[in-house]
């Protein structure tokens, strides 16, 4: 798929998910402003439970929007991504921009432990294995709190969720901030005598209010049996009559109480028209946002999946290649020797024609003699490559010889001589003269260098320079392979060992040669390194110990 044809289905996708969320939405809009019309003419009772519980839902849905948003952080991102605090910071700064309800945002693992935070406290280090509201959220997954003081010194409340990721269980936890909940809260008082807020269970108010208090101090109650879902309740205080609506909220073991005095008007109908459309229009624009950021994450995975798929298909195509060129390699070097044994006789048998005098003395002899040293040269060099496919043309299985490493990276460069003369690419060999014989398999460690060097070629393309270099490290023996091509941006730097990573287009590069290439070295008991910057080429660099007797002992030394 093109690029603007995975545009086109994320869109697809987010205006399909906007019309199965808004639609019901907005149909709900719709009912509730029919009912506050209606609601308009009631009683004052009928008007304060429909506002009571109006609200209660409003703050029920704040809360279940916090609770889903960091379900669904928790859910979308490893423990691993969370604990970086430079991706942490840029998820709170991604949900910052959506909500503004929070304060900060932890990592906190099974131990209690802050790993990463992000907020303006100094809370990195602070460890909350005692605190009452771990072990809650330890045991149920999920834990609101009542409003508290803390580390923080100041009252606020969480909201905490659990994941468990393999063998990690790891807690995701935020501050609430309190001036945006109390809002919500806040804006239903009724009158210059009405008032509105939440206690919990002990009574302890987990808002201000108006005329009782500020937050975390007890509350007046009136009488509550907490027999329906909205109950309103006659109170007198100081002698002036009150009704209050109270309703518990469904999330956490709190009350909304709306208290106003039956004297003074209703609010107008269009305020609460207002507000109605203001929430509707948060909750539109909270599931675009969500519904956008949902899809582009499934779209992108879809994106991975289909690039990994290609590289996987050219990776098999590519093998099928390699192992069919094999066996003709085989082949056709079987059926040049066979022609090459002839010549070689042949000319020997000329020679000894000559040795033997029988064509006598003179100028044409010479020319014979020299003739046949030709073809004995020419055979002995197509016998050589005949060689050279063979031996890449069989299944090598690991061996323990001495290699002469100078030697071997010759007998590897000769293979790529012609492609570097045809592109004009300048090879500096710089060997260490006393280096030492290694213990290892010739042909893998061959096979390293011949990838390394066509990796180089195609860094480079045309017109420019190869260094080679060989030279002992106490007990190892290094291998420096260095072209003068573009060079690997720093992004890239730490990926280039990964499976199928490459920065070559679909079809051309599989992204399994470095890695082929490190995985070799490691069982050879190597290491490899890179060192790049762009514009200033490419350094590659092998080690490998001086002897490995037992590739399982290389490859724990690895």
């Amino acid at each position: 798929m093109t690029t603007s044809s995975y545009r086109k289905l994320r869109w697809t996708l987010v205006l399909i998910t906007l019309s199965l969320s808004l639609i019901p939405l907005f149909v709900l809009g719709y009912v509730i402003h029919a009912e506050f019309s209606q609601s308009y003419e009631e009683k004052l009772t009928s008007n304060l439970r429909l506002v009571a519980s109006n609200k209660r839902d409003a703050i029920d849905m704040f809360l279940t929007e916090r609770v889903v948003q960091l379900q669904l952080l928790a859910d979308m991102h490893s423990f691993a991504d969370m604990t970086d605090q430079t991706y942490l910071h840029e998820v709170f700064n991604t949900i910052q921009q959506a909500s503004h309800s929070f304060i900060d945002i932890g990592v906190i693992g099974q131990d209690g432990r802050h790993e990463a935070y992000c907020g303006p406290f100094d809370l990195k280090d602070v460890n909350y294995k005692d605190e009452p509201w771990f072990n809650q959220v330890m045991l149920k997954g999920l834990y609101i709190s009542d409003v508290f003081m803390g580390f923080r010194n100041f009252p606020h409340f969480i909201i905490a969720v659990k994941r468990r990721e393999g063998d990690i269980t790891w807690i995701l936890r935020a501050t609430i901030d309190s001036d945006v909940f109390t809002s919500l809260v806040r804006n239903v008082r009724i009158g210059r005598q009405g008032d509105a807020y939440l206690v919990n269970r002990d009574y302890a108010l987990q808002t201000p209010s108006r005329f009782g208090g500020k937050v975390l101090s007890q509350a007046e109650l009136p009488e509550y049996r907490g027999e329906n879902d909205v109950e309103i309740v006659d109170w007198e205080k100081n002698g002036t009559p009150f009704i209050a609506g109270i309703t518990p909220l469904a999330h956490a073991g709190w009350r909304l109480i709306i208290i106003e005095n039956p004297e003074e008007e209703l609010s107008p109908l269009l305020r609460t028209q207002s507000l109605i459309f203001t929430l509707l229009s948060i909750c539109a624009l909270m599931v675009f946002i969500g519904a956008y950021i949902s899809v582009s994450s499934v779209v992108s995975k879809l994106r991975t999946s289909d690039r990994q798929r290609a590289a996987m298909d050219a990776a098999v195509m590519q093998s099928s290649k390699m192992a069919s060129l094999g066996k003709l390699a085989a082949g056709v070097a079987h059926e040049i020797n066979n022609p090459l044994s002839i010549i070689r006789e042949s000319a020997g048998w000329i020679r000894d024609i000559i040795n033997d005098g029988e064509l006598g003395e003179g100028e044409a002899v010479d020319d014979l003699q020299e003739a046949t040293d030709d073809i004995d040269r020419h055979v002995e060099r197509a016998r050589t490559v005949t060689h050279r496919m063979l031996g890449f043309a069989r299944r090598m299985e690991p061996l323990h010889e001495d290699v002469d490493l100078n030697m071997l990276a010759m007998q590897t460069f000769s293979f790529l001589e012609n492609e570097t003369r045809h592109r004009n690419i300048e090879v500096v060999r710089n060997f260490d003269q006393d280096l030492p014989l290694i213990t290892t398999d010739s042909n893998q460690v061959q096979q390293v260098m011949l990838n390394l060097l066509e990796n180089a070629i195609d860094a480079i393309g045309e017109n420019g320079s190869i260094s080679l270099t060989t030279r002992g490290d106490k007990d190892r023996v290094i291998v420096e392979i260095e072209d003068s091509g573009e060079g690997i941006p720093e992004e890239h730097i730490n990926k280039v060992f990964d499976p199928f990573f490459t920065t070559k287009a679909t079809g051309e590069g599989t992204g399994l040669g470095l890695s082929i290439v490190y995985t070799t070295l490691k069982k050879l008991g190597g290491k490899i390194s890179v060192d790049s910057k762009r514009g200033h080429g490419t350094v590659f660099s092998i080690s490998l110990p001086l002897t490995c007797p037992y590739f399982p002992d290389c490859q724990e030394e690895a």
